[in-house]
């Protein structure tokens, strides 16, 4: 099991469920499937300067109907716009998920997959979900970073198993180094069934013994990472 120090600095519920993120929704629409992908609970996010924000509430609202393949596509899509922000390059990165192979019908590949992972994850739990994802039910271009953002909002209102699925990037990878939670050999990226496992009870026993939220012990460690140099 990870480590993590008890004194960790935690936000409350309320900042954790207010953390939003800028998007261009115009930049969105050209590379999903079709346009019918797009949750339109994302038109209605407040106008923060020049871009609207979604914050990790309004994803939540959308997961609530991830039980219908329509549900699915709107999770993918909102967990993917609330993880990415308006950077062209990283937006870039994103829409490779969605392009077209030679006789590859994409949308079928992605209802497919994303159905047995949710399926995995309500059934067995939150590792046999990452397992899926990870190993026989992966999704080209979607990594761990991303899909367990997907986990983390299908999931974490209505856990199955002992674990409610979290969030784990390169910036929270970077926070459990820096604050010597894992050995020095610990990847940024790419990481197994048993080490998000060994992420899992970490998080979930600082949570036990303070009395909060898992997610609000990622937040903590998101945080911590985007402040290192």
């Amino acid at each position: 099991m990870i480590a993590l120090p008890h004194d960790l600095d935690l936000p409350d519920r309320e900042t954790v469920l207010g953390q939003a993120i800028p998007f261009d929704r115009a930049r969105w629409i050209p590379v999903l499937p079709d346009a019918a992908w797009w949750p339109t609970e994302l038109d209605s996010c407040p106008l923060v300067g020049k871009w609207p924000r979604a914050d990790r509430r309004t994803v939540f609202n959308i997961a609530r109907k991830a039980d219908t393949v329509e549900g699915r596509r709107h999770l993918l899509v909102a967990a993917l716009v609330w993880g990415t922000g308006t950077k062209a390059q990283s937006l870039h990165r994103r829409a490779q998920i969605f392009r077209h192979s030679p006789g590859t019908d994409i949308a079928a590949r992605l209802d497919a997959r994303l159905e047995a992972a949710l399926d995995a994850l309500r059934k067995r739990g939150t590792a046999e979900a990452y397992w899926a994802l990870n190993n026989k039910q992966h999704i080209p271009y979607l990594g761990a970073a991303f899909f367990t953002k997907v986990l983390y909002f299908a999931g974490h209102e209505s856990p199955a198993g002992p674990y409610r699925p979290v969030i784990l990037d390169s910036v929270v990878s970077r926070a459990l180094k820096d604050l010597k939670a894992v050995d020095v050999d610990w990847l940024e990226n790419g990481w197994t069934t048993d080490q998000y496992r060994q992420y899992l009870e970490g998080v979930h026993d600082l949570a036990q013994r303070r009395g909060v939220l898992p997610d609000q012990v990622e937040a903590a460690l998101f945080s911590h990472g985007k402040q290192l140099p």
